[in-house]
């Protein structure tokens, strides 16, 4: 079943994208051309589910990774940073507000 397996991933199934319901009609010609026994197909579709899903969480964690490398070479504030100055802000506003004492009009 392994080579079967690796046979799937360089067809291109784009594991990534395919939806379960994908991967079993294509397990299921698989078993009707007769290059997979019927017992073994559940068990290739829960593996091309899987490495499907390894796959999408690499994806996800490389996209995040130069998001965040982009957002720091273009110096953009992370939102801790813009929190910590809006704290400075208030806390200058109400200064202010206490130096120029009681307001009459």
């Amino acid at each position: 079943m392994s080579d079967l397996f690796k046979k799937a991933i360089s067809l291109g199934l784009g594991l990534t994208v395919v939806s379960k319901e994908k991967v079993e009609k294509i397990v299921d010609d698989l078993v009707k051309r007769g290059e997979l026994a019927p017992t073994e197909s559940k068990a290739l579709v829960n593996r091309l589910i899987e490495r499907g899903e390894e796959e999408q969480s690499q994806i996800k964690t490389y996209i995040y990774e130069q998001v965040q490398r982009v957002l720091s070479e273009l110096d953009v504030p992370k939102g801790t940073d813009v929190a910590s100055l809006e704290q400075r802000i208030a806390v200058l506003e109400k200064k202010i507000v206490e130096l120029e004492g009681p307001q009459q009009d």
